[in-house]
């Protein structure tokens, strides 16, 4: 089975974020003060070849822990589905 995985990579709530803050103040800059946070990451998709939702789950999981997110001071979140 096909499967796609549409993955969230963020800094930590609790860390800075110094292109978040540098975004922040662009839209400053342009006079868009209504904006009051703004937070960069990456978002990755993936697409995968597994038996079973399960094992496409277990294959993201991987991916995510062992190269995609630094936990130190990233999390991840993703939504995995059928392709097609």
């Amino acid at each position: 089975m096909k499967f796609i995985a549409e993955i969230d990579v963020m800094p930590l709530r609790e860390l800075l974020d110094p292109q978040g803050k540098a975004v922040l103040q662009g839209f400053k800059n342009l006079h868009l003060e209504q904006i009051t946070d703004a937070r960069i990451g990456k978002h990755i998709t993936l697409h995968l070849e597994a038996d079973s939702i399960e094992s496409a789950t277990e294959q993201v999981e991987l991916a995510c822990k062992k190269l995609l997110a630094n936990p130190v001071i990233e999390y991840y979140e993703y939504q995995l589905h059928p392709a097609g």
